[in-house]
């Protein structure tokens, strides 16, 4: 098949999150079962400085309609591996930044614009080069107004650009809700703007018209498929996707074992596998010295890999410092985000640092050292689409520590509720459910053979992209 996918982030040249590991994976793993694979994703700045990006050609010139103005601009493409073409949706007013959606303290006030902008310029790319693609997969609210402005071209010229789009929610929460006077931007029919269009509470929703209109919609995982249709967790688009119930399917994300896999990680000082677990001491013990700890420590490490939101749970951890500063444990955090629960962390650190250590930024080799090198992983979400350091913790013998919500329900098995087949611990999203759990990961660890058995449990599971892929080939297929 030739399949076009459009998204804002693509690993390893620009990742604020999952949503580029996730795109980065899939699309190379689509390449590997034979599929032509298409991505367009912004120019930013940090992708056209990228070693892959020198390669880049010019594709075509761009005049993109956009309300009363035509905005210029040009698609660059090269292809970084076998059955893989990148095309850079290139503007400099737009995405000649440091930042892919804000400056670090707040979003860009023009983010509306930049992405209309990005989703009709890969429609027009798509019409000028006669792709001619059987797939056109979206990701997220920066790209979800391809699948209508896709048909609203195909109309307007008497062409196909697409046989069927796939629209993928990764996060719900994110929507790209925009004043009502942004919809003239978009030059779409005035009938687009009303409840059954892109219209919101007097305002428009970027997500709500990839929901609306593609042909299937995806998410993440299939707890969370079911999350999103509640009140609870669908953000005010509940009712939406249920209108789409019928053509909703969550399909799990996988791990790129080409760059998470314990037996060939470059990024730690030293390897190990399933049937050889030596190498995990030495991480654990590079963790501890790099964190300021002495190696002779014998109690539990947890770790934490997170973007420092309310979403993922920091907060319960911080209610919980009392049981990091009376047990004979570890704290490792790793991440960067909303600004008071930084500066909390930091408090924390700073009132225990013999036991707490913080790294307040992204750093993607101490990421891989935090999943090595812990005894538990920490992911107390308050909610979780599908969530992928529980299962790179698994893969790494690192038991995750993870709430019952989305996908970390979906991927985690409780040690505790199934002793024969459990790869891991599940508590409540809630302060008292982490600390119950954090109990039982202390009891857990003090029996080294029932440890051990989770560990070997979890590093026998199969996350990989290879399965992945193939759940999202058949939806292409059954789609077709």
């Amino acid at each position: 098949m030739k399949i076009v996918h459009v998204a804002s982030e693509l690993f390893p040249y620009v990742k604020t999150g999952g949503l580029a590991d996730a795109v980065g994976a899939l699309t190379g793993a689509l390449a590997d079962r034979g599929h032509e694979v298409a991505v367009y994703l912004p120019g930013y700045r940090a992708v056209l400085e990228h070693k892959d990006a020198a390669t880049a050609e010019r594709s075509h010139r761009l005049k993109v309609e956009q309300g009363i103005e035509f905005l210029s601009g040009e698609v660059r493409s090269f292809s970084p591996r076998p059955g893989v073409t990148v095309h850079l949706v290139c503007r400099e007013e737009f995405f000649d930044r440091r930042g892919a959606y804000g400056n670090g303290e707040r979003d860009y006030e023009d983010n509306s614009e930049r992405f209309i902008f990005f989703s009709k310029a890969v429609v027009e790319s798509l019409r000028l080069s006669d792709a001619g693609a059987d797939i056109v997969h979206c990701h997220d609210w920066q790209a979800a107004l391809v699948p209508v402005l896709l048909r609203q071209a195909e109309r307007r010229h008497g062409v196909t650009l697409a046989l069927k789009t796939v629209f993928t929610i990764h996060n719900i929460a994110y929507q790209g809700v925009f004043p009502s006077r942004t919809f003239t931007r978009t030059n779409l029919p005035d009938e687009l703007n009303q409840m059954d269009g892109i219209e919101y509470y007097s305002q428009i929703n970027l997500m709500k018209g990839g929901i609306l209109f593609a042909d299937r919609v995806t998410t993440v995982s299939p707890r969370y498929a079911q999350e999103i249709q509640t009140p609870e967790f669908g953000c005010g688009l509940d009712g939406v996707v249920q209108t789409r119930a019928e053509d909703l399917v969550g399909l799990i994300n996988g791990v790129d074992t080409a760059i998470w896999n314990p037996a060939s990680d470059e990024q730690l000082p030293a390897r190990y596998s399933r049937q050889n677990m030596s190498g995990k001491k030495v991480c654990r013990a590079e963790l501890l010295k790099r964190c300021g700890f002495t190696g002779a420590f014998r109690g539990p490490v947890f770790g934490v890999v997170a973007r420092l939101a309310a979403q993922k749970g920091v907060d319960l951890i911080l209610a919980n410092r009392d049981f990091f500063q009376s047990n004979d444990v570890r704290l490792v955090l790793l991440g960067s985000g909303d600004r008071r629960l930084e500066e909390e962390v930091r408090a924390l650190a700073r009132e225990a640092p013999s036991k707490v250590h913080f790294t307040p930024r992204l750093d993607e080799a101490m990421s891989h050292l935090i999943e090595a090198g812990s005894d538990f992983f920490l992911m107390p979400s308050v909610f979780e689409p599908c969530g992928l350091n529980q299962m790179y913790s698994q893969v790494y013998g690192t038991v995750p520590l993870v709430s019952r919500v989305g996908g970390l329900v979906d991927t985690v098995i409780d040690a505790d509720d199934d002793p024969k087949h459990g790869t891991g611990l599940i508590c409540d999203p809630s302060s008292t459910g982490l600390l119950e759990a954090l109990q039982r990961a202390l009891a857990l660890f003090a029996d080294p053979a029932r440890y051990g058995a989770v560990q070997q449990r979890g590093m026998a599971r199969d996350f990989s992209w290879k399965s992945a892929a193939g759940a999202y080939d058949r939806l292409y297929q059954d789609s077709l």
